[in-house]
């Protein structure tokens, strides 16, 4: 018998909680990457790994990434950035993204309007828009930054139309998502202190009533009068 909405956990709100949307501090320093850095970046690489086994992106497709070292270290967004971590993620992200012979588009936060990282031959390939910008650790984004660094020849784009994501902490990868998004679920769901949501796409589903999603079996194409392919029986 379903419960009633009483019998459910519903949390109560402390008095003078109210929401908010931008960190109250920010660390005039960037945060250590911590001591569990290597094992955070190796959760991160199979993660993605996992998640394009299930998408199953054609070479030269854009993969977005958006990532939060903040958040994975326990602090609230753009607060606590940790550019010795988002080096190491960086590193197990690229090896998964070479292995399929994927692009890596790396999200840079709120305050740059969430523009991307990718490689030169990326933009080229997929004619995306170049803006003006470089990305720092405090204005940009701990991975954004390292990507500036450790990408061939990086470039910011404005926006780009992936054919997955991975969202470490939040960062609101879904304007970068090719429509229509489908939720990914992993064994796990948290990199470090961070919330992890990952998405594959799919095309859309178009037409009425009489619309077909898959080609017509041998039976329904005679049914039809279809015509057999060449070499087919007459």
């Amino acid at each position: 018998m379903p419960m009633t909405l009483d019998e459910r956990q519903v949390p109560t709100v402390p008095a003078g909680d109210k929401a908010v949307d931008k960190p109250s501090t920010h660390h005039a320093q960037p945060a250590p990457a911590g001591e569990h850095a290597s094992d955070l970046a190796e959760l991160a690489g199979r993660s993605l790994e996992m998640l394009l086994e299930l998408a199953r992106p054609e070479p030269g497709d854009i993969v977005v990434v958006g990532c939060s070292t903040s958040e994975i270290l326990g602090n609230r967004i753009g607060s606590a950035g940790s550019p010795a971590l988002a080096c190491e993620l960086l590193v197990a992200l690229r090896a998964t993204a070479d292995r399929w012979r994927v692009y890596l588009a790396v999200q840079c936060c709120e305050h740059l309007n969430r523009a991307l990282v990718v490689e030169r031959a990326a933009m080229r390939e997929h004619r995306l828009t170049q803006v003006s910008v470089w990305p720092v650790w405090n204005a940009g984004g701990s991975l954004a930054a390292a990507a500036m660094d450790g990408f061939r020849e990086p470039v910011v784009v404005e926006a780009v139309a992936a054919v997955a994501g991975i969202d470490i902490g939040h960062t609101l990868i879904g304007m970068h998502l090719r429509p229509v998004a489908v939720p990914v679920r992993l064994p796990w769901k948290h990199i470090g202190s961070a919330d992890l949501v990952l998405a594959r796409t799919r095309p859309k589903l178009i037409g009425g009533s009489r619309a077909c999603y898959a080609p017509p079996t041998r039976e329904q194409g005679q049914a039809a009068g279809k015509a057999p392919k060449a070499g087919g029986t007459r």
